[in-house]
């Protein structure tokens, strides 16, 4: 016998508890289903229990007040005044084995040069690189902008749609600029996910997806069988083709042509003390480094420790080879490492040209009970997600 539901979504990342809460709070019944045994996807407050819970964001690191969608939310779950502002500090560039100024890699001449053409220059299906080159300068481009956008998407950036990158969004004053949580950026889909109305179930392993009457029919692996009258897919483009079901070839061919990048971060955690040569700082940005960044939790200093999460290239480097990377960076040693862990992340490697193949995408979803929502869409932040489930919830159920 089968359970019946108004909407199920699949993925418990922030598109996917933000397409639900959506369905939730006007009333519909909700169920989120997520294969991994961790809601939030890439936000993930990695919280240390031998350290008295002390935690490092190994995923997503910021809010801003310009995320429209996601304050909308935190307003629904009473979090918004919660928020703890983020200071400004200084990020550094790791460059030929030395830590260094962002102002030393700029050519100032050149960027004064290139300036005036950023009224002039089409920014639409261009690259990152031909759109930055042109603007702030070749050599700049490749100095520092190049390695300070990987170092953001973390991910090579040069072929990355220049339009997606940076969108500009209108911010709420009563909000402070940048911001987080007492205990880190989880805060959100943990409050997403235990509001009443949703139901969200994590280890959950989906064997197909089939059209059932008006909506669509979930048979699990364990034999379970779900029945729901909207349907999101809120996963990476490689899972949401896989899991497409028939009748929706034209559409998983269209998904499958968004390639994925592999992600390793290397949490680490060390006695306040050990790193008191190191002045606070936001962070490192790798140039021609192993590491695309490193991101300190210096924002929100505590009495006992500190901790970085260095996001790694997809390169062969074992745990003890990035252990040996990441110190020789801070100018510590190994053994002055009390807690580490790694995370595998994957982000979505858009292309120029990337939101015409969302048009088409569009196109195969148009009159469907199905949506489709992520990081791929309109940009990997968590506000780029969040609008693109406001705007499926908007086509599914209106208003």
């Amino acid at each position: 016998m089968s359970q019946a539901f108004d909407h199920i979504v699949i993925g418990a990342g922030i598109s996917g508890l933000g397409a639900a809460h959506l369905s939730a709070r006007k009333g519909f019944k909700t169920l989120v289903l997520e294969a991994s045994e961790r809601i939030g996807g890439c936000i993930h407050s990695l919280s240390f229990a031998a350290l008295g819970g002390f935690w490092v964001e190994a995923g997503g690191h910021t809010c801003f007040n310009s995320y429209g969608n996601l304050l909308s939310i935190l307003d629904d779950l009473g979090l918004t005044q919660e928020v703890k502002p983020k200071p400004s500090l200084s990020y550094k560039l790791w460059r030929d084995g030395q830590r260094c100024s962002i102002l030393s890699a700029l050519h100032p001449l050149e960027a004064l040069g290139s300036l005036p053409r950023i009224f002039k220059e089409p920014k639409a299906g261009r690259n990152v690189r031909d759109y930055y080159s042109a603007i702030l300068g070749s050599r700049n481009y490749q100095d520092l902008l190049r390695h300070a956008f990987q170092a953001v998407i973390c991910q090579p950036a040069d072929d990355y749609p220049a339009e997606v990158l940076f969108r500009r969004k209108p911010r709420r004053k009563d909000v402070v600029k940048a911001f987080t949580f007492d205990r880190g950026i989880s805060t959100i889909p943990e409050a997403i996910a235990a509001q009443n109305g949703l139901e969200v179930r994590t280890g959950q392993r989906i064997e197909r997806i089939e059209r059932h009457a008006a909506g669509f029919q979930v048979e699990l692996a364990d034999g379970q069988i779900l029945d729901a009258a909207y349907l999101t897919l809120a996963v990476p483009p490689d899972a949401a083709a896989q899991l497409l079901p028939r009748g929706f070839e034209a559409l998983r061919d269209l998904v499958a042509r968004i390639p994925m990048s592999e992600l390793e971060t290397l949490v680490l955690v060390f006695r306040r003390e050990d790193l008191k040569a190191l002045k606070p700082f936001a962070g490192l940005i790798g140039v021609e480094a192993p590491f695309y960044s490193a991101v300190s939790r210096d924002f929100l200093p505590d009495g006992g420790y500190r901790g970085l999460a260095f996001h790694f290239r997809p390169v062969a480097l074992t745990l003890e080879e990035q252990l040996q990377v990441a110190c020789a960076a801070l100018g510590v040693g190994p053994e002055q490492v009390i807690a580490k862990q790694r995370v595998h992340n994957r982000l979505p490697a858009l292309r120029a040209g990337h939101l015409g193949l969302v048009e088409q995408i569009d196109r195969a979803l148009a009159g469907e009970r199905l949506g489709m929502t992520g990081n791929w869409f309109i940009g990997i932040s968590m506000e780029d997600a969040l609008t693109r489930s406001r705007l499926e919830h908007r086509r599914l159920f209106g208003g």
